[in-house]
C-alpha cells in the first residue's frame, strides 16, 4: 500500500476541506508513492516521535497537531521544528496532520471524549454554517432517476441521519441549437420543447468535484444546464465541540471527580462552583474558551475544555462551571481514535501508537 492510500483513507474520513484556514493539514513531509511499511500515530510529531518510527522501520507518522504552522524560509536545525523536519526527511518518512479536519467532525475529538466521560443524546456544539451546497439541474423525464442514483452514489442527498435525498419538478425546457450543434433531443437550428425534470440535491461542499464529474458524466444533453447555491443552513453533522447528557445529574464535586477519573487526569482548573446539578454537558478538546458562551447559550451545566485564560474563568459569572483539564489532557484519546479507524478500513497493516508522550507540560 502506497502512503498516497493511506492519505485517502485518512481524508474520506475527515475532509480537509473542513480544516480551519490557519491550520496546516495534510502531508507536510514526504513522498505519496513511497510504499507505506507502517504507520505511527501521535498528538505531536517531534523528534523523538521520529527516532520511535525510524526504530519501528515505519515511515508514515499521522499526527493530530501539524509540526508546521507557519512558514519556514531554511532547515538548519535550530529549533525543535527544523530538527524534526531535517530528521523525517533524512530517514524518508513522512508527515501527515490531521487536526481541525478532525475536529469538526461529528465522530471525531470531542465525540471521542464525549464517549470517554458517558455522554448520551450528543450532538455538535456549533454546526458549521456555508459548508453545504445544492445543485439544480434539468434532464429529460427518463433520465432523472437514473442520474439522481448516481449523485446518490458519490454522497449526494445526504443529510443528517437520511441518505439519497432529493426534490424534483416537472416541467418543461427549450432550447434551440446552432449549426455545430449536436443535440439530444431534437434537430439543430430548430428549437425543441422537451418534458424535463428539474433535479435539486444537497451535498457538503467537499463532495462537488465527484458531484460535478457524475452530472458530466452521466447527463446526456451536450450543453448541460446547473447551477450550484452556498446555502446558509448549519450543517450538523460537521463543527466544533459537542453536548449531550450524563446518564444522571451529578453534584459539582462528584463531576469533578468523574472526569478526573475517566480521563485520567490528577488535577485540573475550574470556575467557582455555584451549587448546581451537572446534567447538560459541553465539550471541546484543545483551545476553547469560544466555546463558553455557545455552552451557556444552550443551557449547559458545564464545559470541559482546556486553554482558558484569567479572565476566560469570569465569562462563567454563576451560569455554568468551566473546566480546564490540559491542552494535551483533553486530545489524548485522539490517538486511539484515530487507530480504531484505521485498523477498521485496513486490518492486518501496521498501525500502532507513539509510546513517546508528547505533552510538554509537566505537573508537580
Amino acid at each position: 500500500m502506497k502512503i498516497q492510500e493511506v492519505i485517502k483513507v485518512l481524508e474520506d474520513w475527515a475532509p480537509l476541506t473542513y480544516a480551519e484556514e490557519y491550520d496546516n493539514v495534510g502531508l507536510l513531509v514526504g513522498d505519496t508513492q513511497k510504499t507505506c511499511t507502517g504507520i505511527l500515530i501521535t498528538i505531536d510529531s517531534i523528534e523523538d516521535v521520529v527516532d520511535e518510527a525510524i526504530n519501528k522501520k515505519y515511515n508514515l507518522i499521522v499526527s493530530f497537531h501539524p509540526i508546521i504552522f507557519s512558514g519556514i524560509k531554511k532547515l538548519t536545525g535550530e529549533n525543535y521544528v527544523q530538527k524534526t523536519m531535517i530528521k523525517a526527511i533524512k530517514n524518508d518518512i513522512a508527515i501527515y496532520a490531521i487536526h481541525t479536519a478532525l475536529d469538526k467532525h461529528k465522530f471525531g475529538v470531542n465525540y471521542k471524549i464525549s464517549e470517554m466521560i458517558g455522554l448520551k443524546k450528543t450532538k455538535i456544539l456549533m454546526p458549521e454554517k456555508n459548508s453545504l451546497k445544492k445543485l439544480t439541474t434539468y434532464i429529460p423525464e427518463n433520465k432523472a432517476d437514473m442520474l439522481l442514483q448516481k449523485m446518490h452514489e458519490v454522497g449526494g442527498g445526504k443529510i443528517g441521519n437520511y441518505e439519497e435525498c432529493s426534490f424534483k419538478i416537472d416541467g418543461t425546457g427549450s432550447y434551440k441549437g446552432n449549426k455545430i450543434s449536436n443535440p439530444y433531443i431534437g434537430k439543430k437550428s430548430i428549437k425543441q420543447n422537451v418534458k424535463e425534470v428539474q433535479i435539486n440535491v444537497l451535498f457538503l461542499k467537499h463532495l462537488q468535484k465527484k458531484i460535478l464529474e457524475t452530472l458530466f458524466n452521466y447527463h446526456p444533453y451536450e450543453e448541460i444546464s446547473f447551477e450550484i447555491i452556498n446555502l446558509d443552513n448549519s450543517n450538523q453533522d460537521v463543527g466544533f465541540g459537542m453536548i449531550g447528557f450524563l446518564e444522571k445529574p451529578l453534584s459539582e464535586k462528584d463531576f469533578i471527580s468523574e472526569v478526573k477519573s475517566k480521563m485520567k487526569i490528577s488535577l485540573l482548573k475550574h470556575s467557582p462552583l455555584i451549587n448546581k446539578k451537572i446534567h447538560k454537558v459541553s465539550v471541546l478538546g484543545g483551545s476553547g474558551s469560544f466555546a463558553i458562551f455557545p455552552s451557556i447559550a444552550q443551557s449547559a451545566d458545564a464545559l470541559i475544555t482546556s486553554d482558558l485564560k484569567y479572565h476566560d474563568f469570569f465569562k462563567a459569572e454563576k451560569k455554568i462551571l468551566l473546566l480546564d483539564i490540559g491542552h494535551y489532557e483533553s486530545e489524548q484519546y485522539t490517538k486511539n481514535l484515530i487507530m480504531e479507524y484505521l485498523n477498521k478500513k485496513m486490518p492486518n497493516f501496521g498501525v500502532a501508537l507513539a509510546e513517546t508522550s508528547t505533552n510538554p507540560v509537566k505537573y508537580i
